[in-house]
């Protein structure tokens, strides 16, 4: 049986994990190579041909939209399908990639269902998924959260918490003690004040940042119809006040705890542990804990 080969690049080990562990659940027996950024999976496409490429947009050295354009000028490679795998979904970036040849989007975060429709309809269209049926999986696992251009450029809104609990004490969890005593370093978790949004499986949490570090954010949400779970990818997005543009952190749940002592707490701490390695959010992150302030980039009323 001929093979089926799939890249995948994107800078966060987590993410990479993740891709492999829905395909390989899928369909056990394809092949499977990453990159950790676009200039590597340039020098792998250089020398070795694959199916399908699922790429993320912002990484290091090179973005997943100047592989794109890269290899789209390559000989031969029109067809081949190269599916972004991002948290970027306002108008303008789906344009530009459109404009620049990709063949659809896979929205972070994301369900292993939505991802393997997303990679079926790709194959489907390059005439290669006749040749995944004697590998697929009888029962594909379920995953972690979110799809596609709809939900990348839209998503129902969600209640802002009240003012008593922005003004309530910081509070951590036991996870945060020890960065917590090294305040003086930038990596360490520093109280901030703000607003942000969190997008989890297929909903949104509006929420108040009460600790933030260069690794890891402590969140209160209000409890909506699920809670978040622990290991579930999702994204963090935050106003960048030089712009008011979004800035997207991608992040995957540490820990879950209610912020009251009881069981029917309204609000809860979510503990995010960041995947990015992308330079330009880390720096991002870095102004954000010197300033003390998360900008809000929703109103109240939203």
């Amino acid at each position: 049986m001929a093979k089926v080969s799939v890249l995948i690049v994107d800078d966060a080990p987590f993410i990479r994990d993740l891709l492999k562990k829905a395909l390989r659940s899928h369909f056990p027996g394809l092949q499977i190579e990453e990159a950790i950024n676009g200039r590597k999976a340039q020098q792998v496409l250089s020398r070795a041909s694959f199916d399908l490429i699922l790429c993320d947009w912002e990484m290091p050295e090179m973005s997943g939209l100047e592989l794109l354009q890269w290899f789209r000028g390559q000989p031969d490679k029109a067809g081949v399908p190269f599916v972004m795998v991002t948290s970027r979904g306002d108008k303008e970036n789906v344009v530009e990639a459109i404009q620049a040849g990709v063949s659809d989007y896979v929205g972070k975060p994301f369900t292993s269902e939505q991802l393997i429709a997303k990679v079926k309809k790709a194959l489907q269209r390059a005439g290669k998924l006749g040749l995944l049926q004697g590998l697929q999986a009888p029962h594909p696992s379920t995953g972690i959260a979110q799809s596609s251009v709809a939900n990348l450029t839209g998503g129902r809104k969600v209640e802002s918490p009240p003012a008593a609990v922005r003004s309530e004490p910081v509070v951590r969890d036991a996870n945060f003690g020890a960065e917590s005593k090294a305040a003086a370093s930038p990596a360490a978790a520093q109280a901030v004040r703000g607003q942000a949004q969190l997008r989890l499986a297929g909903q949104q949490f509006a929420c108040v940042i009460k600790t933030l570090s260069l690794r890891d954010a402590l969140v209160v949400v209000r409890r909506g119809e699920r809670v978040p779970q622990v290991f579930e990818s999702g994204v963090l997005d935050m106003e960048q006040d030089s712009d008011q543009s979004i800035a997207r952190i991608n992040a995957y749940v540490h820990a879950v705890a209610a912020l009251e002592p009881k069981v029917d707490s309204e609000w809860i701490k979510v503990t995010l542990k960041f995947v990015d390695q992308d330079p330009e959010k880390l720096d991002y992150l870095s102004r954000l804990i010197a300033s003390g302030t998360a900008q809000q980039h929703y109103s109240p009323s939203a």
